[in-house]
């Protein structure tokens, strides 16, 4: 399977990496960036492909994220 090859992950997956490219785009970042960017919060995320022979991992969370929300809520309060 050659480099940049998106046949190992689910539906799911890339449907969330085309939706979070679609905010870098909103936010100004280059098209070539923000699906690099997309792809790199998917695999933060759910640590990679999730098809069959990919090694089939845990559930996906968005521990990340809500990390995130939790500590700028607690900042600003």
């Amino acid at each position: 399977m050659p480099r940049g090859d998106k046949s190992a992950y689910t539906d799911k997956q890339k449907r969330k990496a085309a939706h979070i490219e679609e905010s870098y785009a909103a936010r100004g970042v280059p098209e070539d960036e923000a699906g690099r960017r997309a792809w790199a919060t998917v695999n933060k995320d759910s640590g990679g492909g999730k098809k069959s022979g990919s090694g089939r991992g845990t559930p996906d969370g968005n521990a990340a994220s809500h990390r995130g929300g939790q500590k700028g809520g607690a900042a600003s309060a």
